[in-house]
């Protein structure tokens, strides 16, 4: 008896710590963007709510990239893949994502700027990495990021030689808001009457 009652505690255990690893996977991409937030760490950005007041004549060129974690099933890339802009003026770029399936994909994007030494420079006015974003099936969107590269760059003794700033997104699935997911089985299970 006490074997098969081993066997129940064991089988137990190893669920609950699958679902708690599943779990975690969900939460990783939040508490990773908190992690970088909070410590400046993998070239995160800086925020503001306004464009800069000083523009230097100085340009620099940014180039975006896009990329998706292996089991996003979206399609998402830049419309452009490069822009020169003035130091301290405000840019707008936009990134395009499809969901090509049949149900409701829910994504977070991720981010960086290389080098590193310029991310808290690269000032984030507006991005569609601050919230989560939905895509009903089938559905491509476009999606702006407002910056600017913040003056104080050329004071600093490293980053005041950066001519190229890259700045990538990487968008992973995350569980879909309650409201959404509803929606999606309200889809499948076709119309009401």
């Amino acid at each position: 008896m006490s074997g098969r009652a081993d066997n129940r505690k064991t089988l137990i255990g190893l669920a609950a710590l699958g679902v708690v690893m599943l779990g975690m996977s969900f939460a990783a991409v939040p508490l990773y963007n908190l992690f970088c937030r909070v410590t400046g760490y993998a070239g995160t950005t800086a925020t503001a709510e306004a464009g800069s007041d000083v523009i230097l004549d100085r340009e620099i060129l940014v180039r975006f990239d896009g990329s998706l974690d292996r089991d996003m099933p979206w399609r998402f890339k830049p419309e452009k893949t490069t822009m020169k802009i003035r130091i301290g003026e405000t840019g707008l770029a936009f990134y395009e994502a499809t969901n090509p399936t049949d149900r409701v994909v829910a994504g977070a994007a991720s981010y960086n700027v290389a080098p590193y030494s310029a991310g808290g420079y690269f000032t984030k006015i507006d991005c569609f990495c601050f919230t989560e974003q939905v895509l009903q099936p089938h559905q491509t969107v476009r999606m702006p990021v407002t910056f600017y590269v913040d003056p104080e760059i050329t004071e600093d003794e490293e980053a005041k030689l950066v001519t190229t700033i890259t700045l990538s997104y990487t968008f992973h699935e995350i569980e879909p808001p309650a409201e959404s997911a509803a929606l999606d089985r309200v889809d499948e299970a076709g119309p009401a009457g």
